[in-house]
């Protein structure tokens, strides 16, 4: 388990579009906010980062960076980005499940046909310029996400009064 106040793995992914995304060289002013979703199969994905998607700018203004990925293929990223209409958050795939698993992440053996053989469920990490961890949350399946505008509110609080990550006894 990644614990607040620690250093996050590294992580690099390409993203829909070729460039290669690398936590280590993003430089936000103040976090960049990971999402690792469950892939193209994942309906209540899709309505996650199409709310997200409408949040860049907003992000951005407050000194946020925000990336989505998964585990699915340049292909899969690819249709989701596309038939989901994501236009304006980066959205990387290829993360190996040996990845997920050391950043924390459950993973999932497929259930349906439209599932990938094995895949890693969503989490979100909120991650400081330095690398460290300031906060996360991790789910075992695709309910029970924050909403962003609910993390908008704690991200203006947290900036404002400079509040410090919790988590790490």
């Amino acid at each position: 388990m990644v614990k607040p106040q620690t250093q996050v793995p590294e992580l690099s992914v390409k993203t829909v579009g070729g460039s290669e995304w690398t936590l280590a060289d993003q430089q936000p002013e103040n976090f960049t906010f990971v999402f690792f979703y469950r892939g193209l199969h994942c309906p209540i994905c899709k309505t996650y980062l199409r709310s997200i998607d409408r949040k860049v700018g907003e992000l951005k203004a407050m000194g946020i960076y925000a990336v989505a990925i998964s585990s699915d293929s340049e292909e899969r990223a690819t249709r989701s980005k596309d038939e989901w209409k994501i236009e304006n958050l980066p959205v990387g795939y290829g993360l190996t499940i040996e990845k997920a698993r050391e950043w924390g992440l459950y993973v999932s053996k497929a259930i349906k046909s439209a599932e990938p053989e094995i895949f890693s469920e969503p989490g979100l990490f909120i991650v400081r310029p330095n690398g460290e961890l300031y906060a996360a949350s991790i789910q075992t399946m695709p309910f029970t996400r924050p909403g962003i505008d609910e993390l908008i509110s704690g991200f203006k609080y947290i900036i404002e009064n400079e509040y410090p990550g919790r988590g790490e006894a």
